[in-house]
């Protein structure tokens, strides 16, 4: 063979190499943006629609009576008086008092100096010190545009919090960059799904579980089409989520029927027996509700984890079969699952350490403790959220490597 014809030989294998490239390539593009359009807009006309004024669904506000004010404290000034109280048991308690006097800081009545007497209880979760220069809330009493009462509600933590949320966004950007600003967008997505479509709903008495099971997915796709894309990734990591998120809720479902779960194991609970609606809510389902929102997030992390990683590894190895890929995507997975299984555990744990010390305190017999409503409703929150986390690793992995390497 001479030069010439290698030459050629070679440039029409090069050629060929090339143009099957491109068909691999073309192969995997990522489909068109429908599912995460389609979720967005399901989302947006579900909170239109609930966020009509209709009937008696939501209570009306008595804003022209009752306010809340910022202030800020000029004086406190203490009042001692010399009667006494019982506290049930016989022991007279001196009543203190202090007189606060305020500069009110919200309009219209910005600039009008209120004062209040404050009557010390005794007990701190409810007494609160305050100084000249402190910003507080005032509850006032309206009458006729004239305030006619006034008292301190609470310190104004308002502002402390405000500069918590600037510094979460300010550490998102500055670490995650574009990365960062779409994490920032998909939480304002969720916050808005939960006050304008999930809550909503929720009050008007429809459904819990296939409201919440409705509103996590959408969450999830655009979410996850936000931060990771609209790819064959994203989607694998959309059936991950869904998938582990659904296993989790109907284990709930399962078990807590089983133990009789009430769903009155907290006083908010108890307290919408009596809301002005007059809702007849199904308590079993709204805690099975709660229970699938608060394993969405960690799910969707490991889903996500699982997910990103098939796909640098098929970039690394373009030549990598599925069985391997699976395999890849399986090890990820039991890394994640080692450190995220605490995840859930620990965070339903850390809400319940004050009745944990109580029983401890009283050493409550381990029986008593596990068959208290409320101990067993943490209990199957987060072994439950668990299950669906462990779940959504294989599922995640199966569902990778046939889409991220369709064919061998």
């Amino acid at each position: 063979m001479s030069h010439s014809e290698a030459t050629v030989v070679k440039q029409k294998a090069r050629a060929s190499r090339t143009a099957l490239s491109m068909r691999k390539i073309a192969s995997m593009a990522p489909p068109p943006p429908l599912a995460a359009l389609a979720a967005l807009s399901a989302l947006l006309v579900l909170s239109a629609l609930l966020a009509v004024p209709g009937g008696s669904a939501l209570a009306q506000s008595d804003a022209d009576t009752d306010l809340f004010l910022k202030a800020r404290v000029i004086s406190v000034e203490a009042i001692r008086d010399d009667s006494s109280v019982f506290d049930g048991f016989n022991h007279g308690l001196d009543v203190e008092s202090e007189l606060i006097t305020v500069e009110l800081t919200s309009a219209p009545y910005k600039g009008q100096v209120v004062q209040s007497t404050s009557i010390k209880s005794g007990n701190p979760a409810y007494d609160f010190d305050v100084k000249p220069g402190d910003r507080v809330v005032m509850w006032a009493e309206v009458c006729d545009g004239d305030i006619v009462e006034a008292h301190v509600f609470s310190p104004d933590r308002g502002r402390c919090l405000k500069w918590l949320v600037a510094g979460f966004m300010a550490a998102l950007l500055l670490v995650g960059g574009l990365t960062g600003a779409k994490a920032l967008f998909t939480l304002g997505v969720t916050g808005l799904a939960i006050a304008y479509a999930l809550l909503p709903a929720l009050i008007r008495g429809y459904d819990p579980i296939i409201v919440t099971v409705l509103v996590s997915t959408a969450i999830t796709i655009i979410t996850i089409a936000a931060v990771g894309g609209v790819s064959r990734k994203a989607l694998t990591a959309i059936i991950g989520t869904t998938s582990g998120v659904l296993i989790a809720g109907l284990i709930a479902l399962a078990v807590g029927s089983a133990a009789r779960l009430t769903g009155f194991g907290t006083e908010e609970a108890a307290m919408l027996l009596y809301i002005p609606q007059e809702i007849q809510f199904d308590f079993r389902r709204l805690l099975f509700s709660g229970m699938i929102i608060g394993a969405l997030g960690a799910v969707m992390d490991v889903a996500m984890s699982v997910a990103s990683s098939m796909e640098e590894v098929t970039l690394a190895r373009p030549r990598i079969t599925q069985g391997q890929l699976l395999q890849s995507g399986l090890r990820v997975g039991r890394d994640v699952m080692g450190t995220m299984s605490n995840t859930l555990i620990l965070a339903y744990t850390g809400g319940a350490i004050p009745l944990l010390l109580l029983f401890m305190a009283y050493g409550t017999p381990m029986i008593q403790m596990v068959n208290f409503d409320h101990i067993a409703t943490e209990v199957v929150k987060a072994f439950a959220g668990s299950i669906g986390l462990i779940a959504a690793i294989p599922i995640t992995a199966i569902t990778g490597s046939r889409l991220l390497k369709p064919s061998e």
